[in-house]
């Protein structure tokens, strides 16, 4: 090869990797580029409501929409729980509300005022003896219906998830701000026992600082009764990616982590599977050919916060595997783990700050003994638990007691004007996960923010 030719062929190499440079250059700036949503700006003369308290109510006048098997359950729980009237009872199906009427009319409680319709939920809500709407419609009216009972001077209670979109999470925020009332979701596994305890244990410290968490809903859905999968839900998922129900292992996480109340959830990735068992069920339960359907059988969402720890959401509601919400606490100095089996693992100092006994053999490569857990539950009780109210909602029932917890605490709230456990910024937060999930899938799994719904508060 002479000088020349030497030279063009280094020339072109060197072209080459200028190119292969560049190319890698920008592949590497758009991989770390976060996409970020709109913020839209507050409206004047409104101001957050974090904290909010409002007048004690000495009896909390409740009306209930939506009476499927959420709603006709929520209405057994409330004739146990204290400080409550129900008011009206509301369902597009009049059979439905027929029949809850007469279980309340058998406890011997008052009739309550009954709407059915489609809208039968507006001329509820503009009733002026109503200070509570409870929403256990489907998914899709649970924004509709808040909204309206919001606007109309009501404190808003709605099952999960509250909200399917952004645009969803910033209405009620803005409606909750205008109207300075309580937007809260029913987020029951928050109220779980042992969710309870592990909460308590992480403010006590019992787990040094925490540093990562992951939660789940992994629920096989494909064998349920037709009736179930031939309705919202499955539409719902047929049209939609990301992880459409997130809140079940996100909002328990959340708390421990102190999300908005010291820390926050910062950019997220999500990653799915195609969809097997998607496909399947439409074609078994609706007859339809739908190659196309979007919720993958699998949804994973891994999310990092602004002081630098992680969370890592699942969602499987596709593939027959065992009932999961993980639920993981790992801390510098402890963990906590709820499925498949509830246990933890401290530091030795830790386990002597909190009273366990311990050999010096002991393995600290495994769990605590369950003598040694229970006495780690003994040292640090939930603040808001006591004997008799946990017999009481053990007895009343409702996924083992949780949901009588949720709705006693939310009526304990109310009745002595404190702040809810949750806010409408907790609903905002954990139900974007859904849309901001569905935009990093469709851009490659790439990092997305989550936004700040209380603008800076």
């Amino acid at each position: 090869m002479n000088h020349s030719k030497r030279f063009l062929f280094v020339l072109r190499c060197f072209a080459a990797f200028l190119l292969c440079a560049s190319v890698l250059s920008c592949c590497s700036q758009d991989q770390s580029k976060v996409i970020k949503t709109d913020v839209p700006v507050r409206p004047a003369g409104q101001s957050d409501v974090l904290g909010l308290r409002t007048a004690p109510l000495d009896t909390v006048r409740i009306g209930f929409v939506g009476l499927g098997g959420r709603g006709s359950f929520a209405v057994y729980r409330y004739a146990s729980v204290p400080w409550t009237r129900i008011v009206a009872l509301c369902d597009i199906e009049p059979e439905r509300v027929q029949k809850n009427v007469e279980f309340l009319e058998e406890k011997g409680m008052p009739a309550p005022a009954v709407y059915t319709g489609d809208e039968g939920f507006k001329r509820m809500c503009e009733r002026d003896d109503i200070d509570l709407v409870y929403i256990c419609t489907d998914w899709k009216n649970h924004t509709p219906v808040a909204l309206y009972a919001l606007d109309h001077g009501k404190h808003a209670a709605i099952e999960v998830p509250s909200a399917t979109s952004l645009d969803e999470c910033w209405a009620l925020v803005d409606a909750a701000e205008r109207n300075r009332r309580h937007c809260m979701m029913l987020e029951n596994c928050c109220y779980d026992f042992f969710e309870l305890s592990a909460l308590e244990m992480a403010r006590s410290g019992v787990f040094g600082e925490l540093l990562h968490a992951e939660g789940s809903y992994h629920h096989n859905l494909t064998d349920y009764w037709d009736g179930y999968w031939r309705n919202w839900r499955l539409d719902f998922n047929s049209g939609h990616k990301g992880d459409v129900y997130p809140t079940h292992g996100l909002g328990p996480v959340c708390q421990a982590m102190n999300i908005h109340r010291g820390d926050r959830m910062k950019t997220l990735v999500a990653m799915e599977t195609r969809s097997v068992n998607g496909v399947k069920s439409v074609k078994r339960y609706q007859g339809i050919d739908m190659p196309d359907f979007q919720n993958g059988d699998q949804t994973c969402t891994m999310i990092s916060t602004e002081l630098g720890k992680t969370i890592l959401i699942e969602h499987n509601v596709m593939t027959p595997r065992p009932y999961d919400r993980m639920y993981q606490l790992v801390g510098s100095d402890g963990y906590a783990a709820k499925y498949p089996v509830e246990q933890f693992n401290l530091r030795k100092e830790k386990m002597t700050e909190a009273g366990i006994d311990f050999d010096e053999d002991f393995n600290i490569h495994g769990p605590l003994s369950a003598e040694q857990a229970k006495a780690l539950y003994a040292r640090y009780p939930s603040p808001i638990l006591d004997r008799d109210l946990e017999e009481l909602a053990k007895r009343v029932g409702g996924h083992g007691g949780m949901d009588f917890l949720m709705d006693y605490r939310l009526i304990y709230c109310l009745h002595y004007g404190l702040p809810l456990d949750m806010d409408v910024y907790d609903l905002a937060e954990w139900c974007s996960i859904s849309e901001l999930g569905a935009i990093s899938i469709a851009h490659g799994s790439a990092p997305v923010e989550v936004p700040d719904f209380t603008r800076g508060a």
